[in-house]
């Protein structure tokens, strides 16, 4: 397995020269086996134009480019690369595009051709001249063929969103964003006249299962490319409910699961690249048990 980052950052672009160490662009990673010829992309945020062009410039005359993309959900910084995708417009490019979908009547081709619309683009969806075919996936289990397997987990977000874990020949590559803490939902002051101990224990269980189910979803990861968009000083202060994880709360997932890579994940645009420094030299440290921890930067590339 080969990985590259190609977009690290969340909620919209932010180049500029506070960024560009680590990276502007919204969410794309790449993931190879060269070994099957297979090419698995997630997410489509702006990062996925230069990997495009990459593919491209690698495309020779009469070849068909495919790959597999993989959306985790279909917020616009999770998508909003795909219209500048240049191999989309290609005739002979085959492309199979999986993910979740919120609303049952409103199906993923739908949601994302939404932005193929002469309002906001002057081309259609459809006029891509690619052959493209859409999946809709749910929590579970999937065969992929050629002994490549596939789990998905419901994560927390505010619309509904997939974790993915990719099994290969004895090496795993999960990613678990946008997402934070499930927590009780009922849980609320005694004095407010819905306290209910009843519905508050069953929300304290359910919010404990879930995120068990999510401790075992990425246990043992070779790699686990985790949502660290704030502090915990933040997200306390400020962000709860947003669906954005604490960076210390990724760390003691990974570390009590025995992931072997973390990778830092989804940057908050307000980051700039000497604050990320500082946070890496808090939080980047091997006490020799744990994994090893960096900050994700675009362009990066690691091999299982």
């Amino acid at each position: 397995m080969r990985i590259k980052f190609w977009g690290v950052r969340g909620s919209i672009p932010c180049p500029g020269p506070d960024t560009f160490r680590y990276g502007g662009n919204t969410a794309c990673l790449e993931l190879q086996l060269d070994a099957i010829d297979r090419r698995i992309i997630i997410d489509a945020g702006s990062g996925i134009r230069e990997l495009g062009n990459q593919l491209m410039g690698e495309h020779e005359d009469g070849k068909s480019i495919h790959a597999e993309i993989f959306l985790t959900h279909t917020h616009w910084d999770h998508i909003m690369g795909f219209p500048f995708f240049a191999p989309i417009y290609l005739p002979s490019s085959q492309f199979t595009i999986y993910g979740p979908i919120t609303y049952e009547k409103e199906t993923l081709k739908e949601v994302l051709s939404g932005q193929w619309t002469y309002r906001y683009f002057p081309v259609r969806h459809e006029d891509l001249s690619s052959h493209v075919n859409y999946v809709h996936l749910k929590e579970g289990d999937y065969d992929l063929g050629q002994n490549l397997h596939l789990t998905t987990k419901y994560l927390n977000h505010p619309l509904l969103c997939l974790g993915y874990r990719f099994e290969y020949m004895g090496k795993t590559v999960c990613t678990a964003y946008d997402t934070e803490p499930f927590s009780n939902i009922f849980d609320c002051n005694p004095d407010d006249p819905g306290y209910d101990p009843g519905i508050i224990a069953q929300g304290a269980q359910a919010a404990a299962d879930e995120n068990q189910r999510v401790e075992h979803f990425i246990s043992g990861a070779d790699l686990l490319i985790f949502d660290t968009q704030y502090t915990e000083q933040e997200y306390c202060k400020d962000h709860k409910g947003w669906g954005h994880s604490p960076i210390e709360y990724a760390i003691a997932l990974a570390t009590r699961n025995h992931v072997k890579r973390l990778a830092l994940f989804h940057h908050d645009i307000h980051r700039t690249d000497q604050q990320l420094d500082e946070l890496a030299r808090q939080h980047c440290k091997s006490n020799g048990d744990g994994p090893e921890i960096f900050f994700a930067r675009e362009g990066m590339q690691i091999a299982l």
